[in-house]
């Protein structure tokens, strides 16, 4: 006996219907986020900044990019067409977690809600910076929103996979929470080194006038202070979001050093932009892999895999077990 023919209606709802089909739309939002750094910051290697000179048109008859425009309005008007496959992404995303039921992790509908009106603010703000001829500090608020949806999506996976937290105690949670902030922090300084440098995104835009030399160098500090941060919480809590982080940062600084030595070569600087999307989302990742208990509420269970497998299944939480999915990440 053959089954029923599927309608097309059944198929699409199949798409956005489901943990799976969540998963793999928070996949693709962290993916797309990404994607979208290592686009702008081609669009401001290349001084395609404002190849399209206005917005939200590309001309002021146009909404396309005209042959006229080069190769600078090409970057300029691909960049833009990716913010709607973003919107697309984030609104299938939103109907995703609608429809699915991620208890105990109810704030999954509230961050893909998020995300979801991010993407047009993100469009709106680029926006801006074409119509304040890339003013630099409108072009890091730009970024630096890249920055938090990468975060709400490593939250989303997180949550979709029901990658659970990690009991640890208050200290240990404590120097995560200083790695995240100092990451931040280190990432916005970023912005200001390359708003004070050549990458201005067209020859002719405004920096911010303040001294690069002395400002990269701040912005290492904070580096530094992450890395710092980072090998404290390995030392409390082995686990691999620590050891990814890690990774990311060593290359991330060797990456930083390299370009600022070799005075900032647009194939290098393009792979630093990389690796601060990838560092914000490995740091993501870690501050959410944990949560503070005190050592007199409850057994706390070690961050290190042959650890963990170790501890006694009374100590889990009901949603951990109706899981099964107890391995650190």
């Amino acid at each position: 006996m053959t089954a029923p023919p599927r309608s097309p209606a059944t198929g699409v709802l199949r798409l956005v219907t489901g943990e799976t089909a969540l998963r793999r739309w928070a996949i693709a939002s962290l993916v797309a986020n990404i994607l979208i750094v290592v686009t702008g910051g081609v669009v401001r290697l290349t001084a395609s900044g404002l190849g399209c000179p206005t917005w939200p048109r590309c001309t002021d008859d146009a909404y396309i990019a005209h042959p006229e425009l080069g190769l600078h309005g090409a970057i300029e008007f691909g960049n833009r067409l990716l913010t709607f496959v973003l919107i697309v992404i984030a609104v299938l995303t939103w109907v995703t977690a609608m429809r699915t039921s991620l208890r105990p992790r109810r704030g999954s509908r509230r961050v893909a809600t998020a995300m979801a009106l991010g993407i047009p603010a993100q469009g709106i703000i680029g926006g801006i910076t074409v119509l304040t001829q890339l003013n630099p500090f409108v072009v890091a608020l730009h970024f630096l929103l890249s920055m938090v949806l990468i975060t709400l999506s490593v939250w989303l996976v997180r949550a979709a996979f029901r990658w659970d937290r990690r009991p640890v105690r208050p200290l240990t949670a404590g120097v995560v929470t200083f790695t995240f902030l100092a990451m931040w922090v280190a990432v916005w300084l970023g912005t200001m080194t390359t708003g004070s440098g050549p990458h201005a995104g067209d020859l002719d835009a405004r920096r911010t006038g303040w001294d690069i030399v002395l400002i990269a160098h701040v912005h290492a500090y904070a580096v530094y202070a992450a890395i710092a941060g980072t090998v404290v919480a390995l030392w409390l809590a082995r686990s691999r979001a620590v050891w990814l982080l890690l990774g990311v940062e060593v290359i991330q600084a060797a990456i930083g050093l390299s370009q600022y030595h070799l005075g900032l070569p647009i194939g290098l600087v393009g792979l630093h932009l990389l690796g601060a999307a990838l560092s914000i989302a490995a740091v993501a990742n870690l501050r959410f892999s944990v949560r503070a208990v005190s050592p007199a509420a409850r057994p706390l269970q070690p961050l290190d895999t042959a650890a963990a497998g170790s501890v006694d299944r009374q100590t889990r939480r009901p949603s951990d077990q109706a899981s099964g999915r107890q391995g650190d990440r």
